[in-house]
């Protein structure tokens, strides 16, 4: 009996102890394995950016543009040096002489150049050798060179007063001033913008167009 009795408490406790380590053995299982769900549900839930590292980009460096530079204006008036004329008196006769003057124009534009200086033909002389026959007042109504001629249109003052020598005076000035740019050229001068055939109360013929070479011929001074 009493070895019966060892024998099923042996077998008992056996039977206990494997159902011991079986129940550890379950437990440590399903540690195991939740634990492993947990990492994977983990590693799911992070993001693709999270996961893959991003390539790093550089900057991208824009070009740098050069100021524009613009060209010089080389229509903008400079002092420039015009030849006016003026009558000197010898003691025998008058004589067209003549005077640069400082202007503010540029020699590309004739009409501006022309202009410029029969504004100062208009005032007058400012040294005392010096005269004009021109009478004070008149005024320049406009110049213009075309080709190999050059026209002056002066107010009505131009053609008032005087004798024969201050009429021929006068025209040789406008004339010889017209031709400063191209002492060739052939001038037509109007008076309230018509030609002026006859000058004066004398009544000086003006044959037009006029040219130095003309003047001298036909106008004794």
């Amino acid at each position: 009996m009493k070895q019966q009795r060892s024998n099923r408490i042996s077998s008992g406790v056996i039977a206990g102890v494997s159902a011991a380590v079986i129940a550890v053995s379950g437990a440590v299982a399903w540690l195991t394995w939740n634990s492993h769900s947990q990492d994977v549900g983990q590693n799911s839930s992070k993001t693709p950016t999270q996961q893959i590292a991003q390539p790093t980009t550089q900057p991208t460096t824009q070009p740098t543009t050069q100021p524009t530079t613009s060209p010089p204006d080389n229509s903008a008036a400079s002092e420039q040096t015009a030849e006016i004329y003026w009558l000197q008196d010898t003691g025998q006769k008058l004589e067209l002489v003549p005077e640069p003057v400082k202007i503010q124009a540029n020699k590309d534009q004739p009409d501006e150049f022309l202009a410029a200086a029969f504004q100062s033909l208009l005032a007058g002389p400012k040294e005392a050798t010096n005269s004009t026959t021109i009478p004070k007042g008149t005024k320049l109504l406009g110049v213009k060179m075309e080709n190999n001629a050059v026209h002056v249109d002066l107010s009505e003052q131009f053609s008032a007063g005087g004798g024969s020598s201050s009429m021929m005076g006068r025209v040789g000035q406008v004339v010889y001033t017209a031709t400063a740019l191209n002492p060739n050229a052939k001038v037509y001068i109007d008076v309230n913008g018509k030609q002026l055939d006859v000058l004066g109360g004398e009544g000086l013929e003006l044959e037009q167009p006029l040219t130095r070479e003309s003047f001298n011929k036909n106008y004794s001074l």
